[in-house]
């Protein structure tokens, strides 16, 4: 008998990937098990944006967990985005996905601050942090319909573009609620501030997802 050597494939790493992302949803719901369930349905109630936004500040550790498991997934369905429709060839190379993952969370990350950093300019840190607060939950909410698609695509539908295509709906139908949320939360600070207001959608709204569409492309 002799051995067989076993090669490490792209769909091995994809379920650590899997695997790994899902502990922090976990974690988060094993330590605060009422906020968790709240946050499940968040799109029916926003019972949970009534509770935290003013209790909490934008960094602790729900938050954190949660954001942890929206930025693996976003960058996996990018990654699948990217092997779909792009450059095939290219995503087999190993380094692509920790490339992508490190440009996500920098991505995330320098847009936040900077969302923060115009806070300061305006002197208006505790509504620019409520603002963020609001906005980065439906978006590690929308993480949970990308997990959801990132295992049909990796098991069940392979590379399925229907499937991206109907996880790309839904996540900008969930984030959509959410910046209707916002916009009527905020319409008296958007109104005296509109010019810069709408700057700020022009700057750090639309223009990083054109970068990030053309460097996908």
């Amino acid at each position: 008998m002799e051995p067989i050597a076993r090669t490490f494939g792209q769909t091995d790493w994809i379920t650590i990937t899997l695997v790994v992302s899902l502990l922090f949803p976990i974690i988060a719901k094993s330590i605060y098990y009422p906020r968790f369930l709240n946050f499940i349905i968040l799109p029916f109630n926003n019972k949970y944006i009534s509770t935290y936004t003013k209790k909490e500040k934008l960094f602790n550790w729900f938050h954190f967990l949660m954001s942890v498991f929206q930025v693996i997934n976003t960058t996996l369905f990018i990654f699948f985005i990217w092997r779909s429709y792009f450059n095939p060839t290219e995503a087999k190379n190993p380094y692509i996905f920790p490339l992508l993952l490190a440009g996500v969370f920098l991505f995330i990350g320098a847009k936040t601050m900077a969302q923060l950093f115009n806070g300061f300019i305006f002197n208006s840190y505790k509504t620019f942090n409520e603002l963020i607060f609001k906005k980065l939950t439906y978006f590690n909410y929308s993480g949970i319909i990308l997990f959801i698609a990132n295992v049909f695509l990796a098991y069940v539908f392979i590379d399925s573009k229907i499937t991206i295509i109907i996880a790309l709906i839904l996540f900008f139908v969930i984030n959509t609620i959410g910046w209707i949320a916002v916009l009527n939360n905020y319409q008296k600070f958007i109104s005296t501030y509109f010019f810069y207001f709408i700057l700020y959608l022009c700057a750090l709204e639309i223009a990083p997802l054109v970068i990030m569409g053309s460097f996908l492309k």
